[in-house]
């Protein structure tokens, strides 16, 4: 199985599965979305994205609206987006990523984490390099040509397209995920994205067994319980 199996797999594993958790951090990023670029879905096209993103994910739309009405009404809240680099059990790396009101919280809910299982926080780069920051879409089709004559007209750079199992699955540049969406639902009106996001991928993936496998899965089980952070990528075949 290729690469574009691997990407419907972790998309599956990110953390947020708890609806509890997977709302509150909407709310939060929709909030933050809308502070920064207004509270308008036609000239915010980040939030525009992001409130579609939640829909398809089922969050509650009250839920979203209570976050661009916070700052409608003026509320203050102050959210911090931050990146960890650590070094897990066995060869295992990870790449840690939050959005708090508290980095001292975040911070030590992922060093007890990692202390309890046989991990260690990595300096800046230390982990990153062994890993392919992209925009990935999927959506049910074949014609991978069509596909990248679309993007190219439009001089979208792309990394790579294929074609896996009736999937088509474009990777391009973080910053090109919504200019590649554009271009695609202007091609094909009918298009279903049933990946749609900027992620991290390991450029080589480790399988782990015994202690190593058993502290790993405890250390992402206490990571992923912490409110502060939102993805969790690593480089283990689980």
């Amino acid at each position: 199985m290729g690469r574009a199996y691997e990407v419907r797999k972790a998309s599956i594993q990110k953390t947020g599965a708890a609806k509890a958790k997977l709302y509150s951090m909407y709310a939060r990023e929709i909030y933050q979305s809308a502070k920064t670029g207004g509270v308008s879905t036609d000239s915010n096209l980040t939030l525009k994205h992001l409130v579609e993103r939640a829909k398809k994910e089922q969050v509650p739309s009250d839920i979203i609206k209570r976050a661009i009405d916070k700052v409608s009404s003026g509320v203050l809240e102050n959210y911090t987006s931050v990146r960890y680099e650590a070094f897990g059990p066995g060869g295992a790396t990870l790449i840690i990523e939050g959005l708090t009101d508290n980095v001292n919280r975040i911070l030590s809910d992922i060093r007890t984490a990692l202390n309890k299982t046989g991990g260690k926080l990595g300096n800046n780069g230390s982990v990153s390099y062994n890993y392919d920051n992209l925009a990935i879409l999927s959506f049910k089709g074949t014609d991978v040509e069509a596909v990248i004559d679309a993007l190219i007209e439009k001089d979208i750079e792309v990394i790579d397209v294929e074609e896996d199992d009736g999937n088509i699955v474009v990777y391009g540049l973080p910053n090109s995920l919504y200019q590649m969406k554009e271009v695609l639902l202007n091609k094909y009106s009918d298009i279903n994205f049933d990946i749609e996001e900027i992620t991290m991928l390991p450029k080589e993936k480790i399988t782990l067994s015994g202690d190593d496998l058993s502290n790993f899965t405890k250390m992402l089980s206490m990571l992923e319980e912490s409110e502060d952070i939102q993805n969790i990528y690593h480089n283990v075949n689980l």
